[in-house]
Formats: C-alpha cells, structure tokens, sequence
C-alpha cells in the first residue's frame, strides 16, 4: 500500500497486539480498534499510550454502524466465534466498509476439510500446547476456550469472502496450524513473527486452536 498514512480498522482487536504490527509497518496509520471486552481494550489503551491516533471502540462489530471507510481492516482470532451465516454477512459488511483498493487481512482458526485432517490438526496441536511451557491451569483455559469455537472450512470462507466482492483471495502459506492468505502483498515478512516451533506468536501469545489462516483481500467497490 502507497498510502503511509492509512486508516485501519481492528475488529475483535482484543490486546492490540495484531495493530502493534501495523503501527510497526505504518508508524502515522490511524487506527480503530473495536471489541467487547473492556478488559482487553485496557491492555491495548497501555500499548498505545503515547498514540493518539489509536482510538477505541467497545461494542459488538457485527452490530455496530461505522461512520466512515477504511484503507485496511484486520482482524485476529475472532471471527471463528461467529456462525457461519455471521460469518458471511460481517464478510459483505467488511468489504463495504473499505475504501477502493483497500484491504482485509483475517488470522483465524479454520476447520479441516475432511475429518481426517481436522484430526492432524487438533493432535497437532494438542502436542505442541502441552509440551509448551504453559501452566496446568492455562492449558485447561485453553481446553476450555475450544468450547465457543464455530470454525468453518478455507474452502468455505474463501468462498464467502469472493461472493461477497472481494475480487483476489489467495493462500500464501501453510504449515501445519498455519495459513496465510492474501491478495495484494502490501508488506514486508515477517509481519506474524513466529518462534521455532510454530506455536507462539511475538508477545508469548499462544495459539489457542488447530488451524489460523490470514487472508488479504482488496476491495473494488
């Protein structure tokens, strides 16, 4: 993106640590981060605290009405919560929400295409959550989180995603519990940085489930 001043929308933005990159990529891009934890929005409010172009939102983004457009939405480890159906409709919502040529880019959890490969997802990730050096009661957390999960198939949501307008929806990368989608390749890697092992992201944030994907896509309304 030529813009170095971009507006940036964070839905379900949680800690802020997925904007944290963006302001690392685009130091002057305004940002909103919207989520309906309060809790969370305190520990991106101490993230940002010398940004005052970081502005913050607690609501639901599914119902929420956005007064203007953005260049960029992102979104991490959140839209697996919603249906399939919500699913679809954030998906048109988010691409009216974007100015042209903007873009979206989506880490999520995925659900494997076949039982199959949903089960080398899950096994995979259950070895690597309880060799890693989480404690007892923070894997049971997690074990517990697996409970509010919705995910839908790539397949599917790269479906969702074109019949709602977005014109390139692509997969960069896999590994594993990992995927990367994108359209227009806006950034330079590392953008997600990663430990060795795949199973911790920058910040000691854990992956939480079987499969993430990130997908870039560019509006063209």
């Amino acid at each position: 993106m030529k813009n170095e001043t971009p507006s940036v929308l964070d839905i379900g933005a949680g800690t802020g640590l997925f904007s944290s990159f963006i302001k690392e990529k685009y130091p002057n891009a305004q940002i909103t981060l919207i989520d309906l934890s309060e809790k969370m929005m305190d520990v991106s409010k101490e993230r940002f605290t010398n940004h005052k172009d970081v502005h913050y939102v607690i609501a639901d983004y599914t119902e929420y009405k956005f007064e203007e457009k953005f260049d960029i939405i992102i979104s991490s480890l959140s839209i697996h919560h919603l249906s399939d159906e919500e699913k679809r409709k954030l998906y048109h919502k988010i691409f009216f929400l974007l100015n042209q040529d903007g873009v979206f880019i989506n880490a999520d959890q995925i659900l494997g295409h076949t039982p199959f490969i949903e089960s080398l997802y899950k096994n995979d990730w259950k070895n690597k959550i309880e060799t890693s050096d989480l404690t007892e009661q923070e894997i049971e957390a997690a074990y517990e989180r697996t409970k509010l999960d919705k995910m839908a198939t790539l397949e599917d949501q790269i479906h969702w995603l074109k019949e709602s307008g977005f014109k390139d929806v692509d997969c960069i990368y896999k590994y594993f519990n990992i995927h990367f989608d994108f359209c227009l390749a806006w950034f330079s890697p590392p953008f997600y940085r990663m430990d060795e092992n795949s199973s911790q992201i920058t910040g000691n944030f854990y992956l939480m489930e079987p499969m993430l994907f990130f997908t870039i896509n560019c509006s063209i309304s």
